[in-house]
């Protein structure tokens, strides 16, 4: 009894510890959206590496300015004369005059990554949010769904009490009674698995939110009674795909690609070129003295400057082969745009045609949905005065169910394909 009651208590205080632990939100989609976009480590490293390319590009501006250096020296030698010392101290400074336009072409390079970068973020962004998108919508099906089956289940219960009674009654067989039993059972095991499934799709949510997965998750539902106005403000195809060309991060990054390989080529056609430098020196000797102690003196200051040029006479093929390379990558570069650009319209008019086609399923299984309701609902109703068998009113509620299910799916299927179409153009995401 004591181990018993020990174990119970250290089961509550561990169950303390983790609600203490655990956190609860209440979030809509665009609440996980921001909540993803704040946590996600892939993005807060996409940032990280938005720094370091930003700090190569302030890095490379500087290039232009002259460098500036100091020197400082002491020397103790020993000979025949016995042990001397002699120093000098000296400034310098050394300026790129001409390097082939190397100094801009890297300023370019570094300026193109950066952009670059924040166009790659956005893709991310893009797909994260698609990612949470179906999950959310999935979780939101699967909750109106539970409502439903928990009104089946309720309705089902009802039926079992009246099939039993009715048996007792000696008005239906025993068989009748089973088939309700088996229907009420199933219906309890529906709801169960529906349950699960919510579970696990919450989970699946709180992985793309990068959340603690011991943390208590609840989806605010919006208002998804009416999606009629889905299709009314949906633009022409053509300018869905026109929006989708101006926004979609994918095309904007081959566009950079191709810059960054003319960029490249200029770069490899500058070391055809001689470069320029100019340098200035000033120096003077320090106290210097021999083991004596004599000829103590400071040295005059000694000046200096000059201009040098490095001119590229032969360098075993490299540069050439260099250039040759960069012409490659930057035809390589401006074909894979024109992929991407046919990707892009392939996928816009795929989509477009999706959410109609989506669109039609769903107005066809809502009409379907609303019939079999009252059906069903007249069904029972005849089976409580015993008018129809046990049989006729099981086929009528499996029916019911698979029409429900069916528009369920093509509801939330509606609301998917509309809002990665909005995704595809830039639009902002909202339920």
């Amino acid at each position: 009894m004591k181990r018993f009651t020990l174990f119970t208590f250290c089961l509550l205080m561990a169950s303390t510890l983790w609600a203490q632990q655990s956190n609860t939100y209440q979030f809509s989609l665009e609440d996980c959206i921001r909540y993803a976009f704040a946590n996600s480590l892939e993005r807060k490293s996409m940032a990280l590496t938005g720094k370091s390319l930003e700090t190569s590009y302030e890095q490379s501006k500087l290039q232009r300015l002259p460098s500036l250096s100091a020197s400082a020296g002491q020397n103790i030698s020993n000979n025949a004369n016995g042990w001397s010392s002699s120093g000098n101290v000296g400034v310098g400074s050394s300026v790129t005059i001409y390097q082939g336009g190397q100094i801009n072409n890297t300023i370019e390079q570094n300026r193109l990554n950066l952009e670059r970068n924040t166009v790659q973020m956005e893709r991310y962004d893009n797909q994260t949010v698609l990612q949470i998108l179906q999950s959310f919508l999935t979780i939101l099906g699967n909750q109106e769904l539970l409502n439903y089956q928990l009104e089946v289940l309720n309705t089902s219960g009802e039926q079992l009490k009246q099939g039993q009674a009715r048996y007792q009654a000696g008005t239906i067989l025993e068989s009748d009674l089973l088939l309700l039993e088996s229907q009420y059972y199933s219906d309890s095991n529906n709801v169960v698995d529906t349950r699960i499934n919510i579970d696990n799709n919450l989970l699946d949510l709180k992985v793309l939110l990068s959340m603690n997965p011991t943390d208590v998750l609840e989806i605010v539902t919006p208002e998804t009674d009416n999606l009629d106005g889905l299709t009314g403000s949906l633009p022409s195809e053509e300018e869905a795909i026109q929006l989708a060309l101006d926004y979609m991060p994918d095309l904007r990054l081959s566009d950079y690609d191709i810059q960054l390989a003319k960029n490249s080529l200029k770069m490899a056609k500058g070391n055809y070129l001689p470069s320029v430098s100019a340098n200035a020196n000033i120096g003077m000797g320090v106290l210097s003295f021999d083991a004596n102690g004599m000829n103590q003196w400071y040295g005059k200051p000694s000046e200096s400057a000059g201009i040098s040029v490095n001119i590229p006479i032969f360098s075993r093929g490299s540069t050439r082969a260099n250039v040759k390379k960069s012409q490659i990558a930057l035809e390589q570069a401006q074909l894979d745009y024109e992929q991407t650009e046919l990707s892009v319209r392939q996928t816009v008019v795929q989509a477009y045609r999706n959410v109609l086609s989506a669109y039609n399923a769903y107005k066809v299984s809502e009409v379907r949905e609303n019939a079999y309701s009252k059906s069903f609902d007249a069904y029972n109703m005849q089976y409580r005065y015993g008018k129809i068998t046990t049989v006729e009113l099981l086929q009528q509620q499996n029916n019911y169910l698979n029409v429900l299910n069916t528009y369920i799916q093509n509801k939330y299927s509606l609301l998917m394909k509309r809002k990665i179409l909005d995704i595809y153009m830039g639009k902002n995401i909202t339920l």
